[in-house]
């Protein structure tokens, strides 16, 4: 499978599909088979690293629950430096 820095690039990359006020999950930025292809500690990994990208880093996306399964939501917003 992929390394872990080109499933990160990916999952962010496909970020820039979503519309403002979509919530997400990072499952949910790959097709279905493509997920299940990934193994299990690689998805783990992939899900903290997009969570400290998403808190470090000034961007579109905001962390806002965790859902029912505990995988943590994400909502793609406005970005701070763009006018309505």
């Amino acid at each position: 499978m992929n390394d872990i820095s080109t499933l990160l690039e990916t999952a962010l990359s496909e970020t820039k599909n979503l519309k403002e006020g979509e919530t997400f999950l990072v499952k949910d930025l790959f097709k279905g088979y493509l997920w299940n292809r990934i193994p299990k500690g690689d998805r783990l990994l992939l899900g903290s690293l997009f969570l400290s990208y998403v808190g470090r880093n000034d961007s579109d996306l905001m962390v806002i629950k965790k859902g029912a399964s505990g995988q943590q939501m994400y909502q793609k917003t406005r970005r701070a430096d763009t006018k309505s």
